[in-house]
């Protein structure tokens, strides 16, 4: 447990450097979450971080989509939980990513443009090529953040076994 706490601790503190507008660690960690962090803490703690993590970066208006956007990424992350395996990790990755455009940019509509069919047109139109960012920095985020406690797991659990076998 520790040691996924740790890893969307970090995920969490990769927000302050430097990096292309949304090229973010965000979706990936509130995925990682909510695969690994107990139930009881696997929708607030990634949450509580990207609430901590904007108020230094700082907010603006489509806040409350994004934050919704975080805790649908995390139950997404209960989903992957159930089958745990690089398909299910990848399609999360992906859903979140989606999911992410379409609830942030109806936000962004809601707060910049014009209520109208043209101006919903012109809001998801523009947002485009960030959502291509978004979508390649959630996959590479969640590749390093699952593959890293993945690796460190599967050698503590080696290094657990062989001292059981040295004990007998």
């Amino acid at each position: 447990m520790m040691l996924a706490f740790g890893l969307v601790l970090l995920g969490a503190l990769a927000r302050f450097l430097p990096h292309t507008a949304n090229f973010s660690p965000v979706l990936a960690i509130a995925l990682f979450g909510g695969v690994y962090l107990r139930r009881s803490q696997a929708l607030w703690v990634p949450l509580v971080l990207m609430v901590a993590t904007d108020l230094a970066l700082g907010l603006h208006a489509t806040i409350p989509f994004t934050w919704g956007s975080v805790i649908l990424t995390s139950m997404l992350g209960l989903w992957v939980r159930e089958q745990a395996c690089l398909g299910r990790m990848v399609i999360g990755a992906v859903a979140s990513a989606v999911l992410f455009f379409v609830v942030t940019n109806f936000g962004a509509w809601l707060s910049y443009y014009p209520h109208t069919g043209e101006g919903l047109a012109l809001c998801y139109q523009l947002a485009v090529p960030f959502f291509r960012i978004t979508l390649l920095s959630t996959l590479v985020y969640s590749l390093v953040l699952f593959g890293t406690y993945e690796f460190i797991a599967r050698r503590v659990r080696e290094t657990r076994l062989a001292a059981v076998l040295l004990r007998k």
